[in-house]
């Protein structure tokens, strides 16, 4: 059945893979190696990553409207929770490279054959539900601070964020709880995806698995989250544009990261 293959994967079965210990200088030689996968064909890449740029210009103008303009830095900041989903097909890519295969761009949108489809979707649901979450826990934290009235413009808003109590108040508590999101997406998300598409163990094991390479190695995982965090913010400078670019540095440097912290099955 779909919904115990999703739970336990295609040997119908809850395995658990072996998480390995790793070092922070296995955190930047999976960036080193990611970006190797990138520059063998960086055109096919920026070509698959330009929906993020366009993504960020939408949500920009789509929050330009008065009543949305609380929900732009919340926006912008909660678009990376979806990011170990939309980059899914760069694992592949980067997968077939390691096997010696053909690595064209196109083989980035084959993952939907992918055995896994139904766990990656139901992870995808999961990361979704977050990102809503996080767009409905900062409109409340605005409504608590400033009440329900939209502010009068961009500016108006910016200078009441920056300038009153209440505006300090709604950065602090805001970007506690955000961090509080990033971690629980960073912990479930570090190797869920690539596992996933590497082996159909359910969305269960997967999630299991990234958990248990996260309590494991506390430090390097934390380190790849703030290098992911830093690399995103950059990315956006200027209008998102830097996102074609770094998005598919990082989706491949993922896949090196889960292939250091996950143990491969003994043949």
């Amino acid at each position: 059945m779909t919904a115990f293959h999703v739970w336990a994967g295609a040997s119908s079965s809850f395995v658990r893979p072996a998480v390995r210990k790793i070092s922070i200088a296995d955190v930047f030689d999976a960036l080193r190696r990611g970006l190797e996968d990138f520059r063998e064909k960086p055109s096919h890449y920026v070509f698959l990553c330009l929906m993020y740029p366009i993504a960020g210009v939408f949500l920009i103008a789509w929050s330009s409207g008065e009543r949305m303009v609380p929900l732009l830095f919340p926006l912008m900041s909660g678009f990376a929770l979806l990011g170990p989903l939309a980059a899914v097909g760069l694992y592949e890519i980067s997968r077939r490279r390691e096997r010696g295969l053909d690595t064209s761009w196109h083989h980035a949108l084959e993952v939907r054959h992918s055995s896994a489809m139904p766990s990656i979707v139901a992870l995808g649901i999961f990361l979704l539900g977050a990102f809503v979450a996080w767009l409905i826990v900062a409109q409340l934290l605005y409504v608590h601070f400033f009440g329900a009235a939209a502010p009068d413009s961009i500016m108006g808003f910016v200078s009441e964020v920056l300038t009153t109590p209440a505006g300090m108040q709604l950065i602090l508590w805001g970007n506690l709880i955000g961090f509080v999101f990033a971690i629980v997406v960073l912990a479930t998300t570090v190797v869920s995806f690539p596992l996933l598409l590497d082996r159909d163990c359910g969305a269960a094991a997967a999630i299991d698995t990234s958990i248990r390479a996260a309590l494991a190695n506390p430090i390097p995982v934390a380190l790849w989250g703030l290098i992911v965090a830093v690399l995103l913010v950059v990315g956006t400078i200027p209008i998102f544009a830097g996102l074609a670019v770094i998005m598919p540095v990082l989706g491949h440097a993922t896949w090196h990261l889960y292939r250091k912290l996950v143990a491969q099955p003994v043949s």
